[in-house]
């Protein structure tokens, strides 16, 4: 399987597999995705990749054309 680099919030940077379930990739990495419903449905759980919006919960880790991966956590308003 092939494997990205991704900079974590804090700094760190591991190499995920992608296609690797992000809170998964996460877990893994030390770092915590808060998380509400588990379904997709309720936001809690975004985060940014690469400056786009996803929802940690029901996606996965993708390819990218720059062949790296930096993750921020999104902020809402709402939350």
């Amino acid at each position: 399987m092939t494997s990205i680099p991704v900079r974590w919030p804090d700094g760190r940077i591991t190499h995920e597999t992608i296609g690797k379930d992000w809170l998964v990739a996460a877990s893994g990495a030390g770092i915590s995705i808060p998380t509400g419903c588990l379904g997709g449905s309720c936001g809690a759980c975004e985060i940014d990749v690469n400056g786009k919006t996803v929802r940690a919960c029901i996606s996965t880790v993708p390819a990218s054309k720059s062949a790296k991966l930096s993750v921020e956590f999104a902020t809402d308003p709402h939350w």
